[in-house]
């Protein structure tokens, strides 16, 4: 059996994952919110998704207040993509 991809097996990863797919773009505070998760924890799992690629990155500033913008990038869709059709092959969903 294939094993699920581990980086986005976790709760809040897959959360971010899955609000990004259906948005052209997010930025921090309502991923935040969104997720109800601490700033702390979603600023650790966005570097994650970030790292491998899944998600794009890009801070600026309004005003003196830091704006982060996150997107899904094309390897993450697949990612995600691949990640729910294993979770079918799983479920023995079709």
């Amino acid at each position: 059996m294939k094993e699920l991809d581990p980086l986005l097996h976790s709760q809040l990863r897959l959360a971010v994952m899955s609000i990004l797919m259906n948005v052209d773009e997010a930025d921090f505070v309502y991923l935040k919110e969104k997720t109800s998760s601490t700033a702390g924890n979603l600023s650790v799992q966005l570097d994650k998704l970030f790292a491998a690629g899944y998600i794009s990155v890009e801070k600026s500033f309004v005003g003196k207040k830091t704006r982060t913008l996150c997107k899904v990038t094309a390897k993450g869709r697949e990612a995600f993509e691949q990640y729910v059709e294993d979770l079918k092959k799983l479920l023995k969903i079709s």
